[in-house]
């Protein structure tokens, strides 16, 4: 610095020293930039640039830096550059006197007239930056940067992968450079393109085929009453209720999708909705009898039945009865008076069974009565149980099937000892069974 400073005095009279220390000390490297008056300072020494005539003057990730006098072996990242004075140029300049035996600009610049002027390395591809980074002039030199979504590991940029600082909500997707969220099944991206919205199938066309449910990230198949879900979750299949029970019906259950219903045997009606009730078409006029004839109702159907039964040598006196006349000799072994009665009863009716009460209408003074079934009972069917002197009841002795009838003489012996008196009457009793057990 002294001798700088005597050639100063000596050769120039207003020489400018810059002295500029931006490294440690066994790095200190002085810039000096000597503005002098013309014919002044014309004695000078060229400097050798080692960096271009040493091989490999710098090893690894060291770069070459001439300065006057030697080189420096530095970071790549680091930079050494002049200060110039301030000038109203665009570009950053350093007055120079003109000497093409000499260039008196630092590395990073080139002589353009009386001025240094940057060179853009980037742009004449005097840069070592890798494929992967990115060239960014800068003052005096260059700097080399990696792209968005990548960090600079060593000499080389490194894809970051954002996923692993949790940006998403559901899953994150590292792509070079970038990343995407995605969102589970249910869901959708929301405005932020991170959070995960529900999404609401059945406003979208889920497949459900009758009723639809959203919840949290997916939705519900339902079904309406009487239908089940199918296996595939969205189908649905009709309920066989009748396959389920043979109570539901009183008589048949029939299927219908999503439903069943009842249906009731001819000469039935439904009672509700699962009972049947016999149709009594003598009250609602829709037997076929004729005239003569007296219509019987019973269960499923109807009897038209003559309206006089009386057969010789008996005679009609009433609409029901009959009598044999004492007058006639062939009455004499046959009962006084028959009368007509007519019932009905269920199949498969459980037993023994009360069906009918017998009554006597008449008694003599003293007698004794007894009853009896005087015919109609071949297979034993029926008895009689009596009750007391006047009254007898006849029971189902065993289930019978219909349809069936039965026609069972019920007598009734009256027995006088006082006057040694004896007469019978019958009781004649249509049974009929009906078809089914209701």
């Amino acid at each position: 610095q002294q001798a700088i400073n005597s050639f100063n005095l000596r050769f120039c009279p207003n020489p400018e020293i810059m002295l500029l220390v931006d490294w440690p000390l066994f790095l200190q490297l002085a810039f000096i930039q000597i503005t002098c008056k013309p014919k002044c300072c014309s004695l000078f020494y060229l400097d050798i640039n080692e960096c271009e005539t040493i091989q490999q003057a710098c090893q690894g990730e060291m770069k070459c830096f001439n300065h006057y006098g030697g080189y420096l072996c530095l970071p790549r990242s680091a930079s050494v550059i002049t200060a110039p004075e301030p000038s109203s140029q665009s570009e950053p300049s350093v007055p120079v006197e003109s000497n093409e035996a000499f260039n008196p600009c630092p590395v990073g610049y080139r002589a353009q007239g009386d001025t240094c002027v940057d060179i853009d390395e980037c742009e004449l591809d005097m840069h070592d930056c890798q494929p992967s980074q990115e060239c960014i002039n800068t003052v005096g030199t260059y700097t080399c940067q990696c792209p968005d979504g990548y960090s600079k590991i060593g000499i080389e940029c490194v894809d970051i992968d954002e996923c692993r600082y949790r940006y998403c909500q559901h899953r994150c997707v590292n792509v070079p450079g970038s990343f995407s969220c995605e969102c589970e099944p249910g869901f959708q991206l929301a405005g932020n393109n991170r959070s995960c919205v529900d999404v609401n199938e059945c406003e979208m066309g889920a497949p459900c085929q009758q009723r639809c449910y959203n919840s949290y990230g997916t939705f519900l198949c339902r079904c309406d009453q009487g239908y089940d879900l199918g296996p595939d979750g969205f189908s649905c299949n009709d309920i066989d209720e009748c396959s389920y029970s043979s109570f539901l019906c009183q008589f048949q259950c029939v299927n219908e999708p999503g439903r069943f219903s009842c249906v009731c045997p001819e000469g039935y009606e439904l009672l509700g909705t699962r009972l049947c009730q016999d149709v009594n078409e003598c009250e609602t006029g829709t037997h076929q009898c004729g005239t003569g004839q007296v219509c019987v109702n019973i269960h499923g159907g109807h009897q038209c039945v003559n309206s006089n039964r009386c057969q010789d040598p008996f005679v009609q006196v009433s609409e029901n009865r009959c009598i044999c006349p004492v007058v006639k000799p062939e009455c004499r072994d046959l009962p006084f008076s028959i009368v007509h009665r007519y019932m009905s009863i269920t199949s498969e009716r459980s037993v023994p069974s009360d069906i009918f009460q017998i009554q006597a209408t008449s008694v003599y003074p003293g007698a004794y009565n007894s009853f009896r079934i005087r015919s109609g009972d071949e297979n034993d069917e029926f008895y009689i149980r009596q009750i007391n002197n006047i009254s007898a009841m006849l029971v189902l002795a065993r289930a019978v099937t219909g349809p069936k009838e039965y026609v069972l003489d019920l007598e009734m012996v009256s027995v006088s000892p006082l006057i040694n008196y004896q007469t019978s009457s019958v009781l004649r009793l249509s049974v009929y069974v009906g078809p089914h057990a209701f």
